[in-house]
């Protein structure tokens, strides 16, 4: 069971009031697709993926960025409860997408850069511990069907 500190609850809870789902969702999961383009290997019928240019236009990719923030959102409102949360959506990364697990952190490390980004100066060394903290406690949860 993982302890947060009111601290980190707030925090959380304020990094996501603050974020637009549809930018941040879309920014993150196409600096994922790009940076590390094996996981476009998920997304075959999103179409045209080739470049760059053709990702971050894509609407299928800002889709699914929104999809994924939607999903971080449940998590944001039941920190106590994440793995829960994340069950049915472990099994289907698992079973049936047979997503790689070590992509989900991927995932996160986008979209700390983008959150960072988003937030400038308020990015703080404290509220990026805060938020990696409960990325990590997200990918764990994730990852829990895998083991």
């Amino acid at each position: 069971m993982v302890v947060w500190t009111d601290f980190e609850r707030t925090t959380i809870q304020d990094i996501f009031s603050k974020i637009d789902y549809a930018v941040v969702g879309q920014a993150a999961f196409s600096r994922c697709l790009i940076v590390y383009p094996w996981t476009q290997r998920y997304f075959g019928g999103f179409g045209n993926l080739y470049n760059a240019a053709a990702i971050t236009s894509n609407p299928k990719v800002a889709a699914h960025g929104k999809v994924i923030m939607e999903a971080l959102e449940k998590a944001v409102k039941d920190m106590d409860n994440i793995k829960a949360t994340y069950a049915e959506l472990s099994a289907l990364h698992s079973e049936k997408l047979q997503v790689d697990p070590d992509n989900f952190m991927l995932l996160g490390g986008c979209l700390t850069i983008v959150v960072a980004s988003q937030l400038g100066k308020a990015f703080t060394a404290e509220v990026h511990a805060a938020f990696q903290k409960f990325l990590a406690v997200v990918v764990s949860s994730l990852r829990k069907q895998y083991y």
